[in-house]
Order: structure tokens, then sequence, then C-alpha cells
């Protein structure tokens, strides 16, 4: 099967997955008593998130078992060539312990590094975004699209993550970008994402973040006319940990410059 066809025949799959977890998630949400573990890196894990993750894996299975899966629960390694999903069954795990309803379930299908297919899921509303290389952004149906905005004074900017950008010798530069933008909101996890695609805000910014986090919703942004890239300019791949993402290339060059050497 070509590179061109593939993720079109997986989309059904990849949808089906999305919908296997949430019908694991939702009944768990809220629930009295549910045990909250603590994993090696100091990130809740609770059922919910296994119990998604083992749907979303023998759906994957089913329609395409020659195809490797790297999960946020359940394991995997970074592929270097071929195809491969990259799965966070419950992204917002910290929100879904805390009886905040804005989590999701993350499937993108990648190529050679490259995401080709994405499923963003939303199981607390029903939410479903998704997007395939080429054929545009699409949210609850509807095909979605960034706003035009190229200046920072008209520009909403929502920001997630930032314990390694306030470290570092940036921080006075987002104050400014703080001060300038038209809208600073920290919507985080998913839902910043959707809102840029469809065209409710029209920046993210976030220095802390896992690619599986973010490897299905950097196409949905990008199919949407968005630009997303990490924090220095790079395209995403396996070793992505950050995140500037723009509704425009005007916007997201003003944010890059602002932001430079934030790193230090």
């Amino acid at each position: 099967m070509t590179e061109a066809a593939l993720p079109a025949r997986a989309l059904p799959v990849a949808l089906a997955a999305a919908r296997a977890a949430a019908g694991e998630i939702a009944p768990l949400f809220r629930q009295a008593g549910l045990e909250v573990e603590t994993k090696a890196d100091d990130s809740p894990v609770t059922v919910a998130d296994r119990r998604a993750e083992r749907a979303i894996r023998a759906c994957l299975a089913d329609g395409f078992p020659e195809i490797p899966v790297w999960g946020e629960e359940f394991g995997g390694q970074p592929a270097g060539a071929g195809w491969q999903w990259l799965v966070d069954p419950l992204d917002g795990t910290k929100s879904f312990v805390r009886g905040n309803p804005v989590f999701s379930t993350q499937i993108a299908l990648w190529h050679d590094g490259v995401p080709m297919l994405a499923v963003s899921s939303v199981p607390a509303t029903g939410e479903l975004a998704w997007a395939v290389r080429g054929g545009g952004a699409h949210i609850d149906g509807a095909q979605v699209r960034c706003r035009g905005t190229t200046g920072l004074a008209e520009a909403a900017v929502s920001t997630g993550n930032l314990k390694r950008l306030a470290r570092g010798p940036a921080w006075p530069a987002l104050a400014t970008v703080v001060a300038r933008a038209w809208r600073m909101r920290g919507y985080g996890d998913y839902l910043h994402y959707h809102l840029l695609a469809r065209g409710g805000i029209d920046a993210v910014i976030e220095s802390d973040v896992h690619v599986l986090d973010i490897a299905a919703l950097c196409l949905l942004v990008t199919e949407a006319g968005g630009v997303f890239t990490d924090l220095d300019g790079a395209a995403i791949g396996p070793a992505t940990d950050s995140v500037l993402a723009a509704a425009t290339p005007a916007l997201h060059a003003h944010l890059l410059r602002a932001l430079a050497g934030w790193r230090g």
C-alpha cells in the first residue's frame, strides 16, 4: 500500500480505537475512590489510562497488526523508519483525577517520523477531531481553519506547561509577550490546540511536553493552516519536548524571535 493511501484507510480504525478508549474512560470519570498511582516520572496513572490503552491497542492490532505501537502506558520505542502508531490513551490524567474535563485520547500514525494521521478525542464531551495529511482538519465533522492573525496585538495566546521556560533566560521575554498580546489564557492539554485549529485562539506556547502528548495535535493544527514547531523552530519529531504553535507564519516568526535562547 502506498504512503498516501494508508492514512485514509487507517482513519476509521483510529476513530474506532478512540471511541473504544472513551468507552473505558468515561464511566470512570469522577468515580469516587478511583485509585491513583504515581509512575517513576512522578506523573499519575489510573486504571482508566491502562484500560484505554489496551482498548486502543486491540483495535489497532485488529486493523493493522504489522504496524508497531508506541504508547504512554505499555511502551514501545520511536521508530526510525516506516509506519508507527503513537498513542496517549489519557492525556491530561492530572485533570482527570481532579474531576476537570480537560483530558483527551491522542492517536497518531507517523511514517518515517512524519505525522500522517491524527485523531484527538474528548471523552468528557464527545468532541472528536481528526486530520489526514493533505486532507484538512476536522472537528465534529466540520472542516476547521486557523485564523489569519499576524500581529501579536491581535492575538489570543494560550500557555501550557512552562517550568523550563520559567527557569531560563527567556522568562522576561515571555512577560513582554503577555503584555503585548490581545489576550492571554492557559487552556492547556488538548483544549488550546483544538481552539487554535478552529480559530478560537491564535498561538500556543509550552516548554514541557512529551511527543506523545502532541503527536496527533501537531497535524491537526498544520492541516488547519497553522505552523507547529518546537520552541527552537525545529520540526516535530520523536524527541520534541516543547511547542510553539501559531495561526500564521508571521505570528509564529514573531514569537520565535521573542523567545529565542529560551533554553539558556
